[in-house]
């Protein structure tokens, strides 16, 4: 992606930030009407969709400037071979540009904007929309096995040599995507986040600070300090972009946002293997059944019972894919006193059986 690379030397431009206030619904009593610590919903599905950092640098490209990006299951395997799918985010420090994607108009971001490439979709970043790209896709792959191969410094030094200049941390994130992710089915092909303003010691601006700092000193393990900044950088962006989020609006966030049905998701996800029905939950959440049940299809896109199934479904593949317990086990652990009924909701949701997921989450190609 670069033909000249150096490592940062000067004091990089600090985005123009807000830091939104996300206040979500206290849930601290439980089914049976004793106190529990709240469950924090969107973080139990970061951890257990395994959320992991792969690849973090910094752009630093003068005008014309442009590359193209190949779909994630091509290049994924190079930066984290074992990961289900790859995000891609880039946090715009300074100057302006273009993104594209196949069958969208071009989108300008500028400093202080944040894009989120959910989906695994090719894309194009370019100076001008319509120009041809400085690196082609073939060219981007190419960069893509030198920085994993660690051979390339943080900042990357790309383009023209022209007046205009754009800066902008780019992340590559792994996580699991099957059998069960109710965050990124509910995201946008593009996410745009935009932050206005100025706040004094904003989140977002710490956590980048943070990273170029680490990227100068050189130290041992800076590498995966790093890599782990760039996953706090992306829940931070994903707070910002829940707070925007109109209620209404059908999606798992809008359904975290959302006082009843937020407080339905959070006693879910509290405690999964619980017996739970319509009823009770609709009773801890203060609605009727009916009320309950259509506003949850509403916003989370299913009825409670059947997000709770897959949601069970999800954390057993998590416990199959460390392959330490055994199927029965598993079984009891997501709230199944029975393997074989365990065994065929799982192949349902999954397509395959708990044991084929296990010996396929072991081999290298999964």
């Amino acid at each position: 992606m670069a033909r000249s690379h150096d490592r940062a030397s000067e004091t990089l431009a600090r985005p123009s930030v807000v830091r939104p206030q996300l206040s979500l619904p206290d849930m601290s009593i439980g089914p049976d009407g004793a106190n529990t610590a709240s469950k924090d919903p969107l973080s139990e599905v970061l951890r257990t969709v395994r959320l992991t950092g792969a690849l973090f640098f910094l752009v630093d490209a003068t005008s014309p400037w442009g590359l193209d990006v190949p779909h994630a299951s091509v290049f994924g395997p190079i930066i984290l071979p074992r990961a289900q799918h790859i995000v891609s985010y880039h946090i715009v420090l300074q100057g302006s540009g273009y993104a594209s994607l196949p069958g969208m108009q071009p989108t300008r971001f500028a400093a202080g904007d944040v894009l989120v490439f959910p989906h695994a979709d090719p894309y194009a970043m370019l100076s001008q929309p319509g120009s041809p790209p400085e690196f082609t896709a073939d060219g981007t792959m190419e960069f893509f096995r030198e920085m994993a191969a660690g051979r390339l410094p943080f900042v990357i030094k790309e383009g023209g040599g022209g007046p205009e200049r754009a800066q902008f941390v780019c992340g590559f994130l792994g996580c699991d995507t099957r059998p069960f992710n109710p965050l990124l089915c509910t995201l946008p092909r593009l996410l745009l986040v935009q932050r206005p303003g100025d706040v004094q010691n904003d989140l977002l601006d710490r956590l980048i600070d943070l990273t170029l700092a680490e990227a100068r000193t050189g130290r041992a393990g800076s590498e995966c300090i790093r890599l782990g900044l760039s996953e706090l950088i992306f829940v931070e962006v994903l707070r910002r972009y829940l707070a925007t989020l109109d209620t209404d609006k059908p999606g798992w966030l809008s359904g975290l946002r959302d006082p009843a049905i937020g407080r339905a998701l959070a006693l879910l996800h509290e405690r999964p293997v619980y017996a739970w029905t319509l009823e009770e939950l609709a009773k801890q959440t203060g609605m009727s059944r009916s009320v309950l049940a259509d506003r949850f299809v509403h916003l989370v896109g299913c009825p409670p019972m059947q997000y709770l199934t897959q949601w069970r479904m999800q954390m057993a593949a998590r416990l199959l894919s460390d392959g330490a317990m055994k199927v029965a086990a598993v079984a009891q652990e997501v709230g199944y006193a029975s393997e074989a009924a365990f065994s065929r909701t799982f192949k349902r949701i999954a397509g395959i059986s708990p044991a084929a997921w296990r010996e396929r989450s072991l081999t290298p190609d999964f």
